[in-house]
């Protein structure tokens, strides 16, 4: 693309803050409504609760590493009035300062913040927009996985997680971390979104055991079940879940299914029979071929093999378990690879839907790529503790969690929009920008036409 074509493309997707207010009013017309009604845990307060709410979020939005930053991103008199305008709320002066917001957080009932975050994946799921993303045509995968959030020298709270690195030598050293294990629904290619959190937590300083992510599964489970009663549920996940406890949990308890990764140490004895089985002719395959070119690899073909046994008996556990296995090689540049993939699944697998299984048991990357990666190293920052208070630390996730689903539903709204401004970094930092102009009466009348702000 050259610079005019560029230049051109940008032009086309100008109005950032007044597009993304309208793409939010689109998918949730009662967000605001949403944000003034969760519970104030303030007597008294200079603020609206939406106003203290919808200023994290934008800091979220528009890429901003820190609370302090965000503070004198948002000194404009122009992001002052645009956010005011936006919430339908009386001007104020200033954006609340960043102490203010984790005086706040620190209060705030995370519950409530969850219970938002439900609303908002509930007003999606019955848009019947995302009806393509199921598997194989009726479950809802739905990505399990955890990741570590903060890592401290001494004890930050009583909730810290405890190891010990170096154990019995001269440099022995302990360290405290917080880990959080998230649900993820997968709504489209590309489109993943949080759908529920359960922090990793011990209860107190006392524990002589850490609390861990396969418990965490199961608290979770139970959340999301209660929330989500009617929602086809199939689990994807790593070979850590891969045990009874959780096909339990997921098939009896939930009336869920499961595509997890397994690899022979996980359940050494459906390994050994795995093979045995295969071994013996008793396994059903299908062989296949892909060209498929990448703008940096070149041409690339894959030659996966497929291989099922559908019926495996583990020690007379109740619940038939399938094992699924790709053998992939992969041409490239003249070189040649073999990758090899197991999974365990309740499902039935046919010759005419194994591939559709493997695609989905590899679109796990999903949760670490769009989901932890991004977050960590791109967008969000959320390593960085933006707040020392442990309950302001859980707000400030949940709150990115929420400004992750609208950012990704601004880009998903706005075809091209990837094109034009080339690099997710380049998408926030021109809302940064747009937030920091003031709207005019056209951008108003834009917004407008779904009736989301009103004109001063």
């Amino acid at each position: 693309m050259t610079r005019a074509e560029r230049r051109n493309e940008k032009k086309k997707y100008g109005k950032d803050f007044a597009s993304f207010c309208r793409i939010l009013k689109l998918y949730f017309p009662d967000f605001i409504v949403w944000l003034s009604n969760l519970k104030d845990p303030r007597k008294f307060w200079t603020y609206e609760t939406e106003v203290m709410l919808m200023t994290v979020i934008m800091k979220n939005v528009c890429c901003i590493d820190s609370m302090q930053q965000m503070t004198d991103e948002f000194l404009k008199d122009e992001c002052v009035k645009n956010l005011c305008t936006a919430l339908s709320v009386p001007e104020h002066e200033f954006l609340p300062h960043y102490v203010t917001i984790n005086a706040f957080l620190s209060k705030m009932d995370t519950e409530e913040l969850e219970k938002l975050r439900s609303q908002m994946i509930h007003a999606l799921l019955r848009r019947r927009k995302f009806e393509d993303a199921r598997l194989p045509g009726k479950y809802r995968m739905v990505v399990f996985d955890a990741t570590g959030l903060f890592h401290f020298k001494e004890r930050h709270c009583p909730h810290c997680l405890k190891k010990v690195l170096h154990r019995g030598e001269e440099n022995e050293q302990a360290v405290y971390y917080h880990h959080v294990p998230e649900a993820k629904i997968v709504l489209g290619d590309g489109f993943v979104v949080s759908i529920g959190t359960e922090f990793i937590e011990n209860e107190s300083e006392e524990v002589t055991k850490n609390d861990c992510e396969t418990k965490a599964f199961r608290r979770l489970a139970e959340k999301l079940k209660k929330e989500y009663p009617r929602l086809n549920v199939c689990v994807l996940a790593d070979s850590l879940y891969a045990s009874e406890p959780v096909f339990e949990k997921c098939v009896k308890d939930n009336g869920w299914h499961f595509l997890i990764r397994y690899k022979d140490g996980s359940i050494p004895s459906v390994a050994e029979e795995y093979r045995s089985i295969c071994g013996f002719g008793g396994s059903d395959s299908l062989d296949g071929a892909i060209a498929e070119t990448y703008p940096r690899k070149g041409g690339v073909n894959k030659k996966p093999h497929m291989e099922w046994v559908p019926e495996i008996d583990h020690r007379g556990y109740s619940l038939t378990l399938l094992v699924l296995e790709i053998e992939e090689t992969v041409e490239k540049t003249g070189k040649t690879k073999t990758l090899s993939f197991q999974w365990l699944t309740d499902l039935t697998v046919t010759p005419s839907n194994s591939a559709e299984f493997a695609n989905a048991g590899r679109s796990r990357w999903c949760i670490e790529n769009q989901g932890f990666n991004i977050q960590k190293n791109v967008r969000y920052d959320i390593q960085h503790a933006d707040s020392l208070d442990y309950n302001a630390m859980k707000c400030h996730y949940l709150l990115t969690q929420i400004a992750d689903i609208l950012l990704q539903l601004y880009e998903k709204g706005r075809p091209g929009i990837r094109n034009a401004k080339k690099t997710i970094k380049n998408i926030s930092s021109d809302l940064l920008k747009s937030f920091g102009k003031l709207l005019t009466g056209e951008d108003i009348s834009f917004i407008s036409a779904y009736g989301y702000v009103k004109a001063a």
